[in-house]
């Protein structure tokens, strides 16, 4: 008669999943596309500072990676008892700056279990799925663009300033006074791409400065 105790040292000593050639490379294949779909959505649709190529391969490398690991935890259970001590000793020390990239890394994570736990279907359609919620989201913020407006001016063309910014809908971020000279930033929401104020304010006497820098959120609160 099989007792559980059996059934347990038996998985210790052989394989208790279903592993193939076929089955390895369907897993890895499906990992890779759906990581190509993440790659080009990030690539696509970024909207940090600076975009870095380095993280975006390693979005792909991270679904590759996990789908293997997976895949041989998923093997046999002393392998998979070895694979999780192994990686509760790892420390990951880089900072990421940005919070939408923990998402991104969240989500090759989940493509490389699916895949290597030979959910395709379940992968592809929930990459998919994912893709559309995050240009929908991102097509929505970009209707309003956001701005930082940094005026540099001296007080005799203090009033003359308010007037013209009066208008714009803004909100005070920081204000600088020096020796007769005032400096402000604003953050500035505009619809469309018409900035033709920035000119009005950089042609007014005593103004110095003008400036209006695309704003997004990573330097100031």
């Amino acid at each position: 008669m099989t007792t559980f105790s059996d059934i347990f040292k038996k998985g210790f000593l052989e394989e208790t999943g279903n592993l193939t050639i076929n089955g390895f490379l369907m897993s890895m294949l499906a990992a890779f596309l759906c990581g190509m779909i993440v790659y080009a959505v990030y690539r696509g649709f970024y909207k940090g500072v600076i975009y870095n190529n380095n993280f975006n391969i390693l979005l792909m490398l991270t679904s590759l990676v996990t789908c293997f690991m997976v895949i041989v935890i998923s093997s046999n259970v002393v392998l998979s008892l070895g694979m999780v001590g192994a990686l509760s000793i790892v420390r990951y020390r880089t900072a990421v700056k940005d919070p939408l990239d923990v998402g991104f890394l969240f989500w090759t994570v989940a493509v490389g279990v699916t895949c290597g736990a030979g959910l395709y279907l379940i992968s592809i359609m929930g990459t998919l799925f994912v893709a559309a919620v995050y240009i929908m989201l991102v097509k929505i913020r970009n209707r309003k663009h956001q701005y930082l407006l940094i005026i540099k001016y001296e007080d005799g063309a203090a009033e003359e300033v308010r007037r013209k910014v009066e208008p714009v809908r803004k909100v005070l971020k920081n204000k600088t006074g020096t020796k007769g000279v005032t400096e402000l930033t604003y953050e500035v929401r505009l619809r469309g791409e018409d900035s033709s104020f920035v000119t009005e304010l950089a042609a007014i006497e005593g103004v110095t400065n003008a400036a209006l820098i695309e704003f997004t959120g990573d330097y100031f609160e």
